[in-house]
């Protein structure tokens, strides 16, 4: 389903963010991305969604080399992919119904059939009840929900995401690894890179860490 081959990524300065990385994800898995600070965990799970471009070798997903697409074919790609980045880029100006609604709304997805949609999603985070409350009255978790609905209303096949239980305590993160494995369960593939690798150790397909850009035996 994911395919890395021959990765490598340089930013200026000469700066080696991934370097020969070889790596497959398979449709299904609930795939662990462990490292230290600056190993590259970011920057490979932002090559999936083509948000960076390797400098080298091919990203491949659902048999599509992403690495090579042009600009008007990325938004296409996405339509199958769940993000969910450090940044949520929340809408404050808008309530977390509104929030959620937004990628089917881009879609095309007809209004009765979206909203059916966004309140399942958010039913499934443990926040149908906050439907109308605004960002800014949510907590740190709460947003973390919010971001995680949002990115998978669409149904995604695939969702990634980075450092998604940073900054919350115990109770919350264990509850936002429980939605995780939910979707996993029912066979959506994800890849999450974190520090807290133990708090996802009992629903994991597996565990891949990387050091200074490369995979660690």
């Amino acid at each position: 389903m994911i395919r890395f081959e021959q990765v490598s990524k340089r930013y200026p300065g000469d700066i080696a963010a991934l370097s020969d990385l070889t790596l497959a994800i398979e449709s299904g898995e609930m795939v662990i991305l462990s490292g230290h600070s600056g190993a590259g965990k970011s920057t490979l799970l932002k090559l999936i969604p083509a948000i960076e471009r390797p400098t080298q070798g091919a990203v491949v997903v659902n048999g599509q080399n992403v690495s090579a697409l042009k600009r008007a074919a990325v938004p296409f790609l996405r339509r199958n992919l769940g993000m969910i980045f450090q940044d949520q880029k929340l809408l404050h100006d808008r309530n977390v119904f509104e929030n959620v609604m937004l990628p089917l709304t881009i879609a095309g997805v007809p209004p009765r059939d979206a909203g059916r949609r966004v309140r399942a999603a958010l039913d499934k985070v443990g926040l149908l009840e906050r439907e109308k409350a605004m960002p800014i009255a949510l907590s740190g978790g709460e947003q973390q929900r919010l971001s995680i609905a949002r990115a998978v209303v669409a149904r995604p096949s695939i969702l990634i995401a980075d450092e998604p239980t940073a900054h919350l305590d115990d109770d919350t993160a264990r509850d936002i690894v429980a939605v995780f494995r939910s979707f996993n369960q029912v066979g959506v593939t994800v890849l999450v890179a974190t520090h807290h690798e133990a708090l996802f150790a009992p629903c994991m397909t597996r565990r891949v860490t990387l050091s200074h850009g490369r995979l660690a035996p």
